[in-house]
Order: C-alpha cells, then sequence, then structure tokens
C-alpha cells in the first residue's frame, strides 16, 4: 500500500486560521508505530509552533513503517524515493501556509526526515533527528547533497550511544555524512536505548526557540 492507495492520515494540533503564519513542526514515527505516538511531545514543546503528525503509508506490525525493514532486506532505496515524494505532496501546500517547516522523526522517523530534507532542502527550516539514521542512497538520484553543501541544515541529533535498534553500518554512514551536510547539535543520553527521555525533549524544545524561532 503507498500514498496513491488513500489518502494520507495526519492530526494536527490547531486546525483553524490561528495556525496560518505559524512554524509547522511535522512528527514522522518510528517503524512499527502510528501518528498517535509523537503528538503527545508537542505539550512539551514552544507554543508557538502547530504540530503534524503523519502516519506512514505501510503496514508494518501493530503500526506502519516509511519503507520495508527486515533482516533480509534492511531498506529499498527505491521504496525511500516513493515515501519522501509522496510526503512532499502532503507537505508542499501546507508550505505556503506557515512560516517554515521543521522536521522531528524518531528512528525510522529520522531517516525520512533527514530524506526529506535532502529532497527540498530549500523548504525545510531544520531536522530533529531522534535515535535514529541518515539513508545511505547509493543510487538514489533525488536527493541533493550539493544544495545542502552550500547551504548546510541545521540538525540536533539525540541518541543513545548503545542504542541496540540501529545498527552499526547506520551510525557510521550518518556519523559521515552529518559534517559536510549540517550544522548538527549532537546529544548523547545514556541508558535511554531506543527510545527518548524527558532531558532530551528539553533540548530539542531549546534548539527549535534558538534555531527556528531564534529566541534566546
Amino acid at each position: 500500500m503507498t500514498y496513491q492507495d488513500q489518502a494520507p492520515v495526519a492530526i494536527i494540533s490547531r486546525n483553524d486560521e490561528s495556525r496560518l503564519g505559524t512554524p509547522l513542526l511535522v512528527f514522522l514515527h518510528g517503524y512499527g508505530s502510528n501518528e498517535q505516538d509523537l503528538m503527545g511531545l508537542s505539550q512539551h514543546l514552544p507554543e508557538e509552533f502547530t504540530y503534524l503528525s503523519v502516519r506512514a503509508p505501510l503496514p508494518a506490525g501493530p503500526g506502519y513503517s516509511w519503507f520495508p525493514l527486515t533482516q533480509e532486506i534492511d531498506y529499498s532505496i527505491e521504496s525511500v524515493a516513493h515515501s519522501v515524494e509522496a510526503l512532499w505532496a502532503l507537505l508542499e501546500p501546507l508550505s505556503q501556509q506557515h512560516s517554515s517547516i521543521t522536521l522531528l522523526g524518531f528512528s525510522q522517523g529520522m531517516a525520512m526526515a533527514t530524506s526529506l530534507a535532502r529532497y527540498q532542502r530549500d523548504a525545510i527550516e531544520a531536522v530533529v533527528g531522534l535515535s535514529g539514521f541518515a539513508v545511505d542512497p547509493k543510487t538514489l538520484d533525488i536527493f541533493n547533497d550539493a544544495k545542502l553543501a552550500d547551504k548546510p541544515l541545521p540538525m540536533f541529533w539525540g541518541r543513545d550511544l548503545a542504542d541496540p535498534v540501529i545498527t552499526r553500518d547506520k551510525i557510521e554512514y550518518t556519523l559521515g555524512w552529518v559534517p559536510g551536510h549540517t550544522v548538527l547539535t549532537s546529544e548523547t543520553y545514556p541508558q535511554i536505548g531506543h527510545s527518548v527521555c524527558m532531558e532530551e525533549i528539553q533540548d530539542v524544545a531549546g534548539f527549535l526557540t534558538k534555531v527556528v524561532l531564534k529566541k534566546g
């Protein structure tokens, strides 16, 4: 199933004229989760934002995924491209209604957030990645990393160095990718495993306030 098969499912923190002109923050959940998962974080983040949480298109276990992820086939580059293009088709009209778009992704959602920024750099203000990774594009031609090299992406990356889920090859690729393409704020949180903690969310709030809202 793809976005073309059905209308995307998303929830938004406010859906009236009060959201017009506000900065938009888009939550992108992890593998096997859904659009409800990250929305609760909004109560700990700056009130100036409108928050949109999007459901991934592919059924996966009890929830959904942005692209297939199994032990035998780690992920399909083509499926990454399809989900990125479809997500942008959802967000592009909203980009005309908000002052900026920031992406917050957890785990596989971080892969989507960084991928969308590599596809539409000029449209994305910043990225927050939690316990995740950036995709090795291999033969993928929709990414424009040269644009990010010229206009580095403000990015917050929070994780546990001992995360038991994200494999070493993905971390090594991400560590090699961020220096030339991002203005990175990197924080580690021992013993959270593959999850988030309140200290991390407070750090995210500070990053959003400084980088997107230009305060403090």
